[in-house]
């Protein structure tokens, strides 16, 4: 039975190969969805880091409508970040679909504006999955898009629903799954936490 060193050892091997043979650089396409909690917040860490390394982003969010929250507030003050919010709220919310569509269709125009510069190096696209669901963008526009923009520009998509031809061209997809939530349990949103 080999040693934990040498299985160590063995997988160190395995990695390294792995790094050795992945030597394309060009900006990625990611995706956080599924229903459990953090997609945001996940992107939002993704652009800390960003940032730490010296590029420039945009972040454009589809629903969201409240500008209290923490993140806006940090990442709004920081240089090199262009953050827009243009959505109407959540659609149980507002129960105007033309309004919602417009609001996406707004949101969209500022998206294509980062996703046709070369200077923005990291776009947030926060929620806009819901766009799909509710039928505010057009999917196949969206994906000609996204699929033209800067050979280095690195995209984060949010939201529940990913369709599946997104799904496709991503690079990175990532499904998060609710186990447990503190809000079923009956406890308020927190700032700090859920915003």
């Amino acid at each position: 039975m080999p040693t934990h060193e040498q299985r160590m050892q063995k997988k160190q091997a395995v990695v390294q190969e792995r790094i050795a043979a992945a030597q394309e650089q060009r900006g990625i396409l990611l995706i956080n969805t599924g229903n459990g909690k953090g997609k945001s917040s996940a992107a939002f860490g993704v652009l800390a880091r960003a940032l730490g390394h010296g590029l420039r982003a945009a972040v454009v969010q589809f629903v969201k409508v409240r500008s209290d929250t923490g993140e806006e507030a940090f990442f709004r003050s920081q240089p090199g970040v262009h953050w827009h919010v243009g959505g109407e709220g959540f659609t149980w919310e507002t129960r105007d679909r033309e309004r919602d569509a417009r609001a996406a269709a707004a949101a969209w125009q500022i998206a294509c504006d980062h996703l046709a510069n070369p200077d923005i190096d990291l776009v947030i696209l926060d929620e806009l999955t819901y766009a799909f669901k509710y039928d505010w963008l057009s999917l196949t526009a969206v994906l000609a898009t996204l699929q033209a923009r800067p050979a280095m520009q690195h995209v984060l998509i949010t939201g529940r629903g990913a369709p599946p031809a997104l799904r496709e061209i991503a690079d990175t997809v990532t499904d998060m799954v609710m186990e447990k939530h503190a809000f079923k349990a009956g406890v308020k949103a927190m700032p700090g936490v859920e915003y």
